[in-house]
């Protein structure tokens, strides 16, 4: 295992599904073995924005995976949520996977209706 700079400038160990090139190489969803517990507690981790603003919006706790999904693709300003990650037990999941949790049919909640134009 080695070390790799994850966004946010922390330092993580590489292994079990993250090979250092940032959380967009996380878990894939389709990759995992069992379906994905959406009802699991998870932590948002949005990348730092470079626009400055008096209430930079960091890391978030969620109940339920569900919840932190609708969050960062529903809520979350677009350059905040590239290069952001959920992690759920000790499974992380880039930008891409997040969005591949909200767009899969087991997602649970209801989806945010698309703008019309």
């Amino acid at each position: 295992m080695a070390d790799a700079v994850v966004p946010g400038g922390t330092t993580q160990t590489t292994g079990n599904g993250y090979d250092g090139r940032g959380a967009s190489a996380c878990s894939d969803v389709s990759e995992s073995k069992t379906p994905f517990d959406y009802g699991r507690s998870a932590e948002l981790f949005p990348t730092r924005s470079r626009k400055p603003r008096r209430s930079p919006l960091s890391y978030k706790r969620f109940d339920t995976a569900a919840a932190a999904v609708r969050f960062a693709i529903e809520e979350l300003p677009s350059e905040l949520l590239l290069g952001a990650y959920l992690q759920v037990d000790e499974e992380r999941f880039g930008s891409d996977g997040i969005r591949r949790l909200y767009d899969s049919a087991r997602y649970p909640l209801k989806r945010r209706a698309a703008s019309q134009g």
